[in-house]
């Protein structure tokens, strides 16, 4: 057997291929024999028709089953013989078999990249010195204290404030027309001043009072998250079906009680805000840290990484992101995405996720690094205790899974060899830039 390999670039090669002439003929002198052996042909014992007949009547099978033969061998054949570490499934299109003729087929592969000995000592990390700050407990404490808060229906007639729970019957309109994205909505409350509607419309309920009905002309931002709205300029026909005002409760040790058990006292409420907040800087930081790694690291060591493990994981981005939307109950098409468009936008992402398993997978053979029972069993705990179920039940649900036992058992390792190359280096600290106050809302 021939085999020449053509390189497309250092992650795609062409294998050409080529199955000597008595190989051909051989296995299809097997294939007709074994249909011979079957093959209920009127005028003939089974068996016993001529090769003649059988290659009139079966020719297209035979021929077909021969070519898939020779080229799944074929192959295979060929990646030990040039020992090529392929990933996935070959690309191939089956040619025309020709008896007594060799059989010369091209296989399109991936390969995994060759990745050089990593040089991982001699990075310059620098770590952010993330501390909570009591502003950012107190708008935290808000936060709580504004959803505890106590909405009144208001009995006297007096038109919506600023300040005011409004409850609306709602329709948006474009050129006379219902708006898709703006459809009937019955008893819809929002609270004015708190910039949960756009600007115009806000500004035309205030005023109105229980049972008024009202157009409002509202003009949506061109940066409005709903790409179906941003830009358009709307009627909107309202009613409003009650004002409520909202009440907030003080801030003491009974609020603090009201949200569970766990919390005896309003300091006991503040140091777990505090907690909280400060495991998410921990986290940061750790995210932080793992980019620059991987950026100098990537400079170090540029590599070209196979298009078909791109586009997995570009998929696994995209399924996650469609199922945070059925979670809300909404779709992508709710919030004036599509899917090519995030697939645009998170493509680089899904490289670099690509890069980095590369990267670590390297590092774990360079360093020959292992997963002895007793990492595995603190990796159980600690998945257990991320999800807050018990350990055994973690333990069960990888063990009746073998392929999710092998992935966990993968990125296990992937974090030791992180955290691998993290001790191996100087971090210098640096102060972190003060957060600003929709961030520390949002922490």
């Amino acid at each position: 057997m021939k085999v020449t390999v053509e390189d497309q670039s250092s992650v795609k090669k062409v294998l050409h291929i080529e199955v000597p002439a008595d190989t051909v003929t051989s296995e299809l002198d097997k294939a007709y024999k074994e249909v011979a052996k079957t093959a209920k042909i009127k005028g003939f014992r089974p068996g016993k028709a001529p090769r003649s007949v059988l290659e009139r009547m079966f020719r297209k099978d035979v021929h077909a089953d021969v070519s898939s033969k020779l080229i799944q061998e074929g192959f295979l054949a060929a990646v030990r013989e040039k020992d090529l570490k392929i990933i996935g499934p070959p690309t191939v299109e089956p040619p025309e078999l020709t008896p007594n003729s060799a059989y010369a087929f091209d296989a399109v592969v991936e390969v995994r990249p060759e990745i050089p000995e990593i040089a991982y000592k001699s990075l310059e990390l620098t770590k952010s010195a993330y501390q909570v700050s009591d502003e950012e407990i107190d708008l935290q404490l808000k936060m709580v204290q504004r959803n505890m808060a106590k909405q009144d229906k208001v009995e006297e007639d007096r038109p919506l404030a600023d300040g005011d729970v409004a409850v609306i019957d709602y329709e948006g309109f474009k050129d006379g027309n219902p708006h898709e994205a703006t459809r009937k909505t019955e008893n819809f409350a929002v609270k004015l001043g708190d910039g949960r509607v756009v600007k115009d419309l806000e500004a035309g309920l205030v005023g109105m009072k229980v049972g008024d009905e009202k157009e409002i002309d509202v003009a949506f931002p061109e940066d409005y998250f709903s790409k179906e709205l941003a830009g358009q300029k709307l009627q909107f026909k309202v009613r409003l079906n009650e004002i409520r005002q909202e009440t907030l409760p003080p801030l003491d040790d009974e609020l603090a009680r009201s949200i569970g058990d766990r919390f005896e006292s309003l300091d006991a409420l503040k140091e777990k805000i505090r907690e909280n907040l400060q495991s998410g800087y921990d986290k940061r930081i750790e995210q932080e840290l793992n980019e620059q790694v991987f950026t100098q690291l990537l400079e170090k060591a540029p590599f070209e990484v196979p298009e078909s493990m791109v586009e997995s994981e570009l998929e696994h981005i995209l399924k996650d992101a469609e199922r945070s939307f059925e979670q809300s109950n909404r779709s992508l098409e709710d919030a004036g995405l599509s899917r090519e468009a995030l697939a645009e936008k998170y493509r680089p992402v899904a490289e670099k996720q690509v890069r980095r398993h590369f990267i670590l997978a390297k590092l774990v053979e360079q360093e020959q690094l292992t997963l002895d029972d007793e990492a595995l069993e603190q990796g159980f705990r600690d998945m257990a205790a991320s999800f807050g179920q018990p350990v055994e039940q973690v333990k069960a649900y990888y063990q009746q899974d073998p392929d999710s036992l092998e992935f966990f058992k993968h990125t296990l390792l992937e974090k030791k060899a992180l955290k691998i190359i993290i001790d191996n280096n100087t971090i210098t600290e640096a102060e972190a830039a003060p957060k600003t106050e929709g961030e520390a809302a949002n922490s």
